[in-house]
């Protein structure tokens, strides 16, 4: 499964999906070609955007790696809006949970 790397600065938003066996990244999205705010609505989009770009490279399921952010705010709309557009968050915690019962 490839790794959906979020990262958040003062001014862009990047998201990258990267294949750690191969060492490459395999797409990826960013707030550098438009001049939008760092907000929650252009998260929501960037989301939307990394969720399709994802799709075009054949990519379902990721592992979410949020760059020692935490969970809230804009990181939590950038995953939110990529699962809504159809991206799907991979189920180890699931996977574990079952095994431990």
């Amino acid at each position: 499964r490839p790794r959906m790397a979020i990262c958040i600065s003062n001014k862009h938003m990047y998201v990258q999906f990267i294949d750690d066996t191969a060492m490459s990244t395999l797409a990826s999205t960013s707030t550098l070609k438009e001049a939008k705010p760092c907000n929650l609505a252009t998260a929501k989009l960037i989301g939307e955007q990394a969720a399709s770009v994802a799709k075009e490279k054949g990519i379902s399921i990721v592992v979410v790696d949020r760059g020692g952010f935490q969970f809230h705010g804009r990181v939590k709309q950038i995953v939110d809006a990529a699962t809504a557009a159809g991206l799907k968050i991979s189920d180890r915690a699931a996977e574990v949970a079952e095994e431990a019962k």
